[in-house]
């Protein structure tokens, strides 16, 4: 079996556990195969958690999990110099952030100065503690999970680190009869009915799918299609759509990185051996979204960052 039939096998366990949620299945699958970060927000009981905790059964992984709280250190997420009385001497106690997937749960409910903790991790792979560099395994990602900003006793993730996530996705409630669905597994779950368990998906195979992932041609006019878009987050008024009255600052150059990995990502989930248009707009808005920052009169209209990518993708074509 091939890196592309395992990872599609990954992809149906996990909207087997999953329900209803395939769009997030498939962008926590795209930032697998691009090496990056993912953020989900949404209410709470919308199985972000469970789609981490899903995945984390169906790699070949070290599972770590940080529950942020008000009252987290930094130390609590990185790891600490502990003294050792019998030797005399200073010891690295690595914290939870070594492991291969890392689930940053309600990420919001810390403050800012625990959040900054990740950004060395989540941007060079590795963390620095009294001085002292540790590297982080290979096969590292950050799935944070949050609750939407206006719910009582969360703080607003400090631009630089909401930046270095690959991808942004929005959790909403599922359907009715998706919720009937989740009833009975639920109660099957609960019943321990038998399941015959996937094996676990080597990191091996991960490897080889991202080495795969690059390999992938993007044509010039791909490349302009990807530098065009973020380019109009930055000058909207040389368009005549909506967003050009909503945009405040747009995307950074990581925008545009992101844009190129996740497409290139998702061309390959698809088959292809190219990035076609499609591939692009069908990222874009898990890729810019959570990187604009709109006007004051955009946020008091109620405009939220996904329709201003909507927008953007209507008003923005390729050649």
């Amino acid at each position: 079996m091939g890196p592309r039939e395992s990872l599609s096998q990954i992809a149906e366990a996990m909207n087997a556990a999953v329900l209803g949620q395939e769009a997030v299945v498939e962008r926590i699958l795209l930032a697998l195969l691009a090496n990056g970060h993912v953020l989900m927000e949404g209410l709470p009981g919308t199985a972000k958690t469970r789609s981490v905790k899903t995945l984390s059964k169906l790699v070949e992984s070290t599972f770590g999990r940080i529950q942020f709280t008000p009252d987290l250190l930094p130390s609590d997420v990185t790891g600490a110099e502990i003294y050792r009385e019998q030797t005399a001497t200073f010891e690295f106690q690595p914290g939870p952030i070594f492991g291969n997937l890392i689930l940053a749960d309600e990420i919001n409910r810390a403050p800012a100065k625990v959040q900054s903790s990740l950004l060395e991790a989540m941007e060079e792979r590795q963390v620095t503690v009294a001085g002292e560099t540790h590297k982080l395994p290979e096969l590292f990602m950050v799935l944070a999970t949050q609750n939407p900003i206006e719910q009582e006793g969360t703080y607003p993730l400090p631009e630089a680190q909401m930046d270095r996530f690959l991808l942004y996705v929005r959790v909403d409630y599922p359907v009715g009869d998706v919720e009937s669905a989740i009833l009975r597994l639920v109660r099957a779950e609960k019943a321990k009915a038998a399941t015959d368990p996937l094996p676990k998906l080597s990191q091996e195979i991960i490897f080889q799918a991202r080495q795969e992932v690059h390999a992938i041609h993007v044509a010039e006019e791909a490349e302009k299609y990807i530098v065009d878009l973020v380019l109009a987050t930055r000058n909207p008024q040389n368009y005549e759509g909506k967003f050009k009255d909503w945009i405040r600052l747009g995307a950074s150059p990581r925008g545009t990185l992101a844009l190129d990995a996740a497409a290139r990502a998702h061309a390959w989930l698809q088959g292809q051996d190219f990035v076609s248009p499609e591939n692009i707009r069908a990222v874009a808005p898990a890729c810019l979204a959570h990187r604009l920052h709109l006007t004051y009169e955009a946020e008091a209209a109620g405009v939220t960052r996904s329709q201003v990518v909507e927008e953007l993708l209507k008003e923005v074509v390729p050649v």
